[in-house]
């Protein structure tokens, strides 16, 4: 599923391409000319991640024991980087045009094959954030929010610059480039904000961590003693936990044993995707936490 998620967005980013870079062939417009290099990020940025999913989706072996999920958060730090470089290109097309603003020619049609490149990104957009949180795939979320900030960016552009060709303030061409560029370089470093946390086996969300521990106190029903030492991390669609369970000196090794499994079990149906691990204590390490 993630796989076939990633082949429609590359697709879709080459003919939104190809329809972005007629819009500026058409009329000239540098702020166009931004949206198409913004596009030329996003055709690359779905080829990294339809590379990043296959190897990511690989069954554990004997060097990786631990699967190769964390290949999705190199596909998305490298989207944030080339999201960067687009800023810079848009920025240095943009600049001499501020100081000498030029006439733009052919709108309508330019801004209608435009307008139709926006619709389709906004459609796969919709589709990309679904699959990746369905999926728990960072690659495809990442390139999902990447293309509804391309959808976003393209309608503040569309409008400025009819707006340009209205007034005749050829000057907001260049301006409305330059706030693409400003825009696309926030969103790069947020990318690459989000995947390195990744890499750095960042924690989940609080209010994930906070579920978590209420299916735990519920499945156990008062069996244990105390949870302790609880961990969280993720990798790419997958996520992991592990925490100490403290149980009575009067429970038998069997009964600990599936009393383990039972949570495992629970937690694994109530957070699809997650790896759980328990280290079993005895009562003298109970540390009696509030």
């Amino acid at each position: 599923m993630a796989e076939r998620a990633a082949r429609l967005s590359l697709l879709v980013a080459l003919l939104v391409l190809g329809l972005k870079a007629l819009a500026y062939l058409l009329t000239g417009s540098v702020a166009l000319l931004s949206d198409a290099l913004e596009s030329t990020v996003n055709v690359a940025a779905a080829l990294l991640a339809l590379f990043a999913i296959r190897f990511a989706h690989r069954p554990p072996d004997e060097t990786h024991p631990f699967g190769h999920t964390k290949a999705e958060y190199f596909s998305a730090v490298l989207e944030g980087v080339l999201v960067v470089v687009a800023a810079l290109l848009i920025a240095q097309e943009a600049l001499p045009r501020l100081l000498q603003p030029k006439p733009l020619e052919g709108l309508g049609l330019g801004l209608v094959v435009s307008l139709a490149a926006s619709l389709l990104n906004g459609l796969l957009a919709w589709h990309l954030i679904r699959q990746g949180k369905v999926l728990r795939s960072p690659a495809l979320t990442a390139d999902g929010y990447h293309v509804l900030s391309d959808v976003l960016t393209s309608a503040g552009v569309l409008a400025g610059v009819g707006l340009a060709g209205l007034t005749g303030l050829w000057v907001l061409d260049p301006l409305l480039a330059l706030l693409v560029a400003g825009n696309i370089l926030f969103m790069g470093f947020r990318l690459v904000r989000q995947s390195v946390g990744g890499l750095m086996d960042e924690g989940l969300p609080a209010e994930e961590v906070g579920r978590m521990r209420k299916t735990i106190a519920e499945a156990l029903g008062g069996r244990a003693l105390e949870v302790h030492d609880l961990k969280t991390r993720k990798a790419g669609h997958r996520s992991f936990l592990e925490f100490h369970l403290v149980v009575p000196g009067s429970m038998t090794v069997e009964e600990a044993h599936r009393l383990c499994d039972e949570l495992e079990r629970v937690l694994e149906e109530g957070f699809p995707g997650l790896t759980v691990t328990i280290h079993v204590e005895p009562e003298s390490e109970r540390k009696r936490l509030g």
